[in-house]
C-alpha cells in the first residue's frame, strides 16, 4: 500500500508530505519512542487512517524529499508540528536540531529569521503554547 493512495473516509486527500516529514523527524535519532509513536498515531487518525495503516506507513517510509507548502501559515504549521515531534520525548538531539533547521531553510525562511523561529517554536511548544498564538507572535515580529 502506497501512502499516495490514501484518501480519508470523507474523500479528502491526505496531506502526505506533512505526515511523512513527521515520520522522518520521529526516526531521525534512530528510534521512535512511545510518545513519538502516540503523536504519529494521533496525527494519522486526523487524516482518517487506521492504526494498522499508520503502523505500516511508519515501517515503510524511509526517505522522502521535503516539499514545503506555499503559504506562510502552512509553513509555520509544519514547523510547529516538527517541534512537537522533536519535543515528544523530552530529548532534543543534534540530528533533530539539524532537521528542523533544514526544513525551515527549505521552506524559504531567511537565515536572519531561522534561529529565532526555531527558538520561538521549541520554547513555545515546550510551554504548551498554541500554534496560533506562536504564529501571531512570529508574524508580528517578522512580517
Amino acid at each position: 500500500m502506497n501512502f499516495s493512495d490514501f484518501i480519508t473516509n470523507h474523500g479528502k486527500r491526505v496531506n502526505k508530505e506533512h505526515y511523512i516529514h513527521l515520520i522522518q523527524v520521529s526516526k531521525v535519532d534512530g528510534k521512535i519512542n512511545p510518545s513519538e509513536m502516540e503523536m504519529l498515531h494521533k496525527e494519522g487518525r486526523k487524516f482518517g487512517l487506521t492504526d494498522p495503516e499508520i503502523d505500516k506507513l511508519i515501517n515503510s517510509e524511509i526517505h522522502h524529499n521535503y516539499h514545503p507548502p506555499y503559504s506562510l501559515k502552512d509553513k509555520f504549521e509544519h514547523l510547529y508540528n516538527v517541534a512537537e515531534m522533536i519535543l515528544a520525548d523530552d530529548v532534543i538531539t543534534d540530528s533533530e536540531k539539524r532537521m528542523i533547521k533544514r526544513f525551515a531553510i527549505e521552506a524559504g525562511f531567511s537565515d536572519e529569521i531561522i534561529e529565532g523561529l526555531i527558538k520561538l517554536l521549541m520554547e513555545g511548544v515546550a510551554k504548551g503554547e498554541a500554534e496560533e498564538t506562536l504564529y501571531k507572535e512570529f508574524k508580528n515580529k517578522h512580517y
